[in-house]
């Protein structure tokens, strides 16, 4: 197994000044594509279930500026989190071998899928779900419900965007089992208290009843499942890598 030079404490803060700096030069080229996307997201939004059946208020001069902005951060993390995590595999792998760094590469679209996947589910299932539950209650009480639209979307965006980066579970476990500092092991017996803190996260983000619970719950105990089977996958196939260049090795040397 070949392995890189060892690099210098000074040489790892220039590398990682260099991929922060990667990172940050992604995320405001992103954010330049998301200022001109915004104003065509917020529309289509606003003629879309369930926005179309509120009207929007602003009681602030700067809501729309911060809505504006809003819209363009979080569309700005769309391609910026995969990068940033290439960017961070890169710089924690020098000492891996070719094949384990072009490993790497998968994880990228992997992430962005995974990620797509959580902005889908929160925003079609449990948005639309928790504004219902929260409109009969106030239907309930004779509220007149008068929405400002930094409320409405500072409410989409804390169910959206902690539920979207925690789809990104599988690919966080992925990476760590990669590095070496989680193991299958580790997980199976973390698991009790895994489970205990996605219920916890569920009722934060979902409102407060039993089958909303579970329709949260359920697809975050699912993901560390699969992110259990996935990080077993991993383990057995770099033991079974390692095996393979060790056999290797020993066979060249009985050549010699």
């Amino acid at each position: 197994m070949e392995f890189k030079n060892t690099m210098t404490l000074l040489e790892h803060i220039a590398e990682l000044r260099k991929r922060i700096l990667l990172v940050a030069a992604v995320f405001l080229l992103s954010m330049a594509a998301g200022l001109f996307a915004a104003p065509h997201v917020l529309t289509m939004l606003k003629h879309h279930s369930p926005a179309f059946q509120v009207t929007w208020n602003v009681f602030s001069p700067w809501d729309g500026l911060r809505i504006y902005m809003s819209i363009s951060i979080v569309l700005s993390l769309l391609p910026t989190l995969p990068f940033a995590l290439h960017q961070i595999w890169l710089f924690v792998n020098q000492g891996l071998n070719g094949r384990e760094q072009k490993a790497a590469l998968r994880l990228v679209p992997f992430s962005a899928l995974c990620f797509l996947i959580g902005v889908a589910f929160a925003y079609f299932v449990v948005f639309p779900m928790s504004l219902a539950f929260t409109t009969g209650i106030n239907s309930q009480m004779d509220l007149v419900e008068t929405y400002g639209v930094a409320q409405y979307f500072g409410f989409m965006f804390n169910i959206i965007i902690p539920l979207s980066l925690a789809f990104e579970l599988p690919v966080i476990v992925l990476f760590l089992t990669r590095i070496g500092i989680l193991s299958p092991a580790l997980l199976h017996t973390m698991r009790r208290y895994a489970y205990v803190v996605l219920v916890i996260v569920a009722a934060l983000i979902s409102p407060p009843d039993l089958v909303s619970h579970l329709m949260v719950a359920v697809p975050l105990i699912g993901l560390y499942e699969i992110s259990t089977w996935l990080a077993g996958w991993m383990h057995r196939k770099r033991e079974h890598a390692e095996h393979e260049e060790g056999t290797e090795i020993d066979t060249a040397h009985q050549m010699i």
